[in-house]
């Protein structure tokens, strides 16, 4: 069983930054395609970042030049940089995994991100 846990949330000003950090345990060769979903009061579940299967990164266009995503393998770990954050970014941000022979997504526990004008 894959086991996603997130840090480094927190409460931020307008313009700054944060990073979160997801490290996975068990099971963790069966899992590809890590990235992060963040879901704001009121609104859908959305995709931020991703890894492909190829290896590649996308981004939602509401983040593309301020959040990157990156990994340490021997860490098992992924991480969000958060850059120029807007008050529009406050959400839960959730770290997720794909289980590489069935599609099934693994979640983390959620870390809150708030961000103040």
């Amino acid at each position: 069983q894959v086991q996603l846990v997130e840090s480094g949330g927190g409460l931020v000003q307008a313009g700054g930054s944060l990073r979160l950090s997801c490290a996975a345990s068990g099971g963790i060769f069966s899992i590809n395609g890590m990235g992060w979903y963040r879901q704001a009061p009121g609104k859908q579940r959305e995709k931020v970042a991703a890894f492909t299967s190829g290896g590649g990164r996308n981004y939602a266009d509401s983040v593309k030049g301020r959040f990157t995503i990156s990994r340490d393998d021997a860490k098992n770990t992924v991480y969000l940089q958060m850059n120029s954050l807007k008050p529009e970014d406050t959400a839960v941000y959730y770290c997720t995994a794909r289980r590489n022979y069935d599609g099934y997504i693994y979640w983390g526990q959620g870390a809150q991100v708030t961000v103040s004008s």
